[in-house]
């Protein structure tokens, strides 16, 4: 079969590799679309040490059932299908008490690390355990579904951090994942979500799903959020960003005994303004992942809530995949998300 491989830093090869093969608990599916990740992006140069080359990235797809393993039931070929990016053992006590994106033996699929590796769904074919697939309606294509993953991030992040109806909600960081979590605020019932960037670009596109647009340093944001909620500042924000200065804007845009969650992981570690979060009894909740969200996510996008057809910048053949990559690595302007098709032009 055909993949896209990684096979040095900033290196991709589209070859001729070895046949998935599904054992007993997975199902073999055809890859009909597949977006590329920031983490891919970011990792593709082999700075965060998780896409250690040669390895077959991917990990946001939906695809068809090409063959279900011997002790496989409930599913047959010919299904419509995404799935999950963690693969969990189902078996600690995080995967017992529905935590799998905790559990003890997490993999990821498209991951290289130290700890282990998973080839991923920049491929013809990807093999699956059958706990980690979701069944897709017909209305739904097989690009937007490749979006699902990211969608289920965002909402456990507002999960995690907690709405109430009539809540004011700051999204430090409009990126991908940021526009998603503003359009599940709004979902969930956010009076007003207010949107921070440094890019207009990703403001705008903020701005048309429904946030208000703040750009600035984090002075100038809690100044903004404060004159939008008569002085007191938002009740929860999340950050989708990881890096120093969104975290500071993050806590510094709430209000007292307000919520922040944090999702982005771009760098290791952060300066946190600690006298801000204690002598304000600001609650920090991490994010990873996603922890059972597939189905709710499946429902917000085909009852449209949240549209992603204007963060998919280009759907382009998989054969192309290194271009692609090499554009969204260098920050090619306008562009979100690239989704690949390892079998382009097939019916949908």
């Amino acid at each position: 079969m055909k993949a896209l491989v990684l096979t040095g830093p900033r290196h991709f090869d589209y070859a001729d590799v070895p046949m998935a093969e599904p054992s007993d608990d997975e199902v073999l599916v055809e890859v009909r679309a597949c977006g590329i990740c920031g983490s891919d992006v970011h990792g593709m140069d082999g700075s965060t040490g998780r896409r250690r080359p040669p390895v077959v990235m991917g990990h946001e797809a939906a695809g068809v059932i090409a063959q279900v393993g011997a002790g496989v039931s409930g599913w047959a070929e010919g299904e419509r299908v995404t799935f999950d990016s963690t693969v969990s053992c189902g078996r600690c006590w995080y995967c017992r008490t529905g935590q799998v994106n905790l559990c003890d033996e997490r993999r990821v699929l498209g991951v290289s690390c130290q700890e282990y590796r998973r080839d991923g769904a920049f491929a013809e074919y990807v093999a699956v355990p059958a706990r980690i697939l979701y069944r897709l309606p017909d209305g739904l294509s097989f690009e937007p579904a490749a979006l699902l993953e990211t969608l289920s991030v965002a909402v456990h992040a507002v999960r995690r951090a907690g709405v109430s109806p009539g809540d004011t909600a700051a999204v430090v960081g409009t990126g991908m994942v940021g526009l998603l979590v503003v359009q599940v605020l709004r979902a969930y019932g956010c009076e007003r979500v207010i949107g921070v960037d440094l890019d207009a670009g990703r403001l705008a596109l903020a701005e048309r799903f429904g946030a208000d647009p703040v750009s600035g340093d984090a002075e100038a944001v809690a100044t903004a959020v404060q004159e939008r909620t008569g002085g007191a500042g938002a009740d929860l924000a999340i950050e989708v960003v990881g890096v120093s200065a969104a975290v500071q804007t993050a806590i510094a845009s709430v209000r007292k005994g307000g919520r922040v969650g944090l999702v982005g992981n771009l760098s290791a570690l952060v300066e946190l303004p600690l006298q801000a979060a204690v002598t304000r009894e600001l609650t920090l909740y991490g994010s990873c992942a996603s922890s059972g969200e597939y189905p709710e996510c499946i429902e917000l996008l085909s009852s449209g809530q949240v549209d992603v057809g204007p963060l998919i910048s280009a759907v382009a053949p998989l054969s192309e995949g290194a271009g692609w990559f090499e554009r969204l690595y260098s920050g090619a302007p306008g562009l979100m998300k690239v989704v690949l098709q390892p079998s382009p032009g097939v019916p949908r």
